[in-house]
């Protein structure tokens, strides 16, 4: 049998819930999950033991998984969530209410949407007194380093200096390894980012160590490459047959049309023979395998492409103004958005 390779094979992902140790069930023990309504959160502390098992940074990492943010209810749910979880993020890191803020949106979409919303004070501080419940607050767009050729890393670094805020709040879109975190997780860490992660061309990281500030980054995975697109369908459709073999006589379920059976919860119960029988060879292949084999595919010729879903603007106006309104609400304890 053919045998597979790659030894760079990486599927993009900027997320730890992607990681294959954090999927494992030996890594329960290390993970904090509870939920609220219908969000998920999960927390994470990587210390420096962990970083390999995990492959992340050290630092503190908190998910919050969902399933939609354009519908009313849900926004406004995830909106509360998002904001107690940074709200202890910061008092995790010992940030005090009095200590000024640079917030910083990276990229062209996400970022600078959030940063079009953000409340702005430290020019009022500079000029006099300011109500009491507002901390000092700058906010910056620095683009694309393909855009402006300036590293953002630069960039920041200047800003930092000259402005001396006590801590950096970064937005940035992220990669994800699976299609259902699109658009429906918010990772929040204190380990930094990489400008430009999100389409696998990392530039200078901005963390605490390159900084010289505590820095809490806030990322929403909106793309993904064309292998995890191929391999999740697969695991889709072995799904719902899967699913139909098991409810094959279940009278409800033949009068019911496809369009409206769920069967992406249903445990896959195909064996590895029935998957032979659909699949030929691939279906002898596991997880890791068919993975590698689909990028062994697309990469020679250029075909791996990133990919985000075509409501992506829609979404992410919904997104930036949820992370832009949590930010405010966390940072100011008088913000009002009328005000």
């Amino acid at each position: 049998m053919h045998t597979i390779d790659l030894k760079n094979f990486n599927i993009r992902t900027d997320l730890i819930i992607d990681e294959d140790y954090y999927k494992n069930s030996s890594s329960n023990n290390y993970i904090n999950s509870n939920k609220v309504g219908n969000v998920v959160i999960e927390e994470i502390n990587i210390t420096k033991d962990m970083c390999k098992l995990f492959n992340k940074k050290e630092g503190i990492y908190k998910t919050i998984i969902f399933d939609d943010v354009t519908d009313k209810n849900n926004y406004k749910e995830v909106e509360k969530v998002f904001i107690d979880t940074l709200k202890k993020t910061l008092k995790e890191i010992n940030i005090k209410d009095s200590s000024s803020a640079l917030i910083v949106g990276l990229g062209d979409s996400l970022g600078p949407k959030v940063i079009d919303n953000i409340l702005v004070t430290r020019h009022l501080f500079n000029i006099g007194e300011v109500e009491e419940g507002y901390r000092s607050t700058t906010s910056f767009k620095p683009g694309v380093t393909g855009s402006t050729g300036i590293e953002t890393q630069e960039v920041i670094s200047s800003i930092v200096e000259v402005v001396k805020p006590d801590f950096l709040i970064v937005i940035d879109a992220l990669a994800s390894s699976s299609i259902d975190r699109l658009n429906k997780t918010i990772q929040i860490t204190t380990s930094g980012i990489n400008p430009g992660s999100g389409i696998g061309n990392n530039r200078k990281e901005l963390s605490t160590e390159t900084l010289g500030i505590k820095v809490i980054a806030i990322g929403i995975p909106t793309v993904v490459d064309a292998t995890t697109i191929v391999n999740d369908t697969f695991t889709y459709m072995l799904k719902q047959l899967s699913y139909k073999i098991d409810n094959i006589n279940n009278n409800k379920l033949k009068l019911a049309p496809n369009s409206i059976i769920n069967y992406k919860e249903h445990n896959n119960s195909l064996t590895k023979e029935e998957k032979e029988k659909v699949l030929g060879m691939i279906g002898t292949l596991n997880e890791e395998e068919f993975k590698n084999l689909i990028y062994e595919v697309l990469v020679p010729i250029n075909s791996n492409l990133m990919v985000t879903p075509k409501e992506v603007d829609f979404v992410i106006e919904k997104l930036s103004l949820l992370v832009s309104s949590g930010i405010n609400k966390t940072l100011h304890k008088q913000f009002n958005p009328t005000n």
